[in-house]
């Protein structure tokens, strides 16, 4: 049995539970609910004894958080660009065509191990996990937390909406308002993009394809593809939501999340980070504009 952390009742605690003192004591189960689930699965000892969530505790009495025995996670060893990492969080450049976590072996989740360290302190993960999701087409950069307090507080800022994303996009057609606001109902819950036309080209198939900036306010499931959808600028590759526009076969969902801001969890530093699109933006942009260009010489 090993035992990760230790805890002394202090003098003068009055009557109370073990599931109501045990809130808090132990960095790796902030949440009541963790701490219920953790007596449940037998990882909280009172005196050398399994506790029970009814168990008075009293002053001097020993509580332990124990390390359950359980098989090693199985890695899947895919290469991932690690953009930045420390002890208490890691981003990685999630490629396209891959899905964040879920039941299937080959998800990013089970490759963070192949790429990025187990934190050292003391409330730190077993198995990094992701702060927030990427949808399966779509490539970019990914918040991972390697310690209970940074996933919390980063969830936090996700929830108090500071955390600031910027995707960009190459949709089809040319924007009539250059720079606006997309708002309506996804899901029943309100949703909020704003957008920025950067890079407008002629094509023989759609007559315009356009590079858009996108700055998603909330996240709903599919937000951004959704709104410039009914905008009528679908985004090239999007299988889902393209309409009557040709669908480029094998080419990909031309989506990705290439900045992102927020606020370290642990020293409060503003965390600013930023990648290029992937190369295949601005090479069909540019092919579409020659493909006019020589039709119409």
């Amino acid at each position: 049995m090993i035992i990760r952390q230790t805890h002394t009742v202090p003098e003068n605690i009055k009557a109370i539970r073990l599931s109501d003192y045990a809130i808090g004591i132990f960095p790796q189960v902030p949440s009541r609910k963790g701490v219920k689930k953790a007596i449940k699965a037998g990882a909280i000892y009172l005196d050398g004894k399994q506790g029970h969530t009814g168990d008075w505790v009293s002053t001097g009495q020993k509580i332990e958080l124990i390390e359950l025995d359980k098989k090693p996670p199985k890695i899947y060893e895919l290469d991932l660009p690690v953009i930045y990492e420390d002890e208490q969080l890691a981003i990685i450049h999630k490629p396209a065509g891959i899905v964040v976590s879920g039941n299937q072996f080959h998800t990013i989740q089970n490759a963070l191990l192949h790429n990025i360290k187990v934190s050292k302190a003391v409330d730190a993960f077993k198995l990094p996990r992701p702060v927030h999701r990427l949808d399966h087409a779509t490539s970019g950069l990914l918040l991972i937390a390697k310690t209970t307090s940074a996933n919390i507080a980063l969830s936090q800022q996700f929830e108090k909406k500071t955390i600031q994303k910027m995707y960009q996009a190459v949709v089809f057609g040319r924007l009539a308002i250059e720079k606006g606001t997309i708002k309506s109902v996804i899901e029943g819950k309100t949703a909020i993009t704003e957008y920025q036309v950067q890079q407008t080209s002629p094509s023989l198939k759609t007559g315009y394809l356009s590079l858009v900036n996108l700055y998603p306010l909330t996240g709903r499931t599919h937000q951004l593809r959704i709104h410039l959808a009914n905008l009528g600028h679908p985004i090239l590759g999007d299988k889902l939501y393209h309409g009557d526009k040709p669908l480029l076969q094998g080419k990909g969902l031309f989506l990705c999340a290439i900045a992102l801001s927020f606020e370290h969890p642990l020293n409060k530093e503003k965390m600013n980070f930023c990648i290029d699109a992937p190369n295949k933006f601005g090479y069909r942009m540019e092919q579409e504009k020659r493909r006019w260009e020589v039709k119409n010489i």
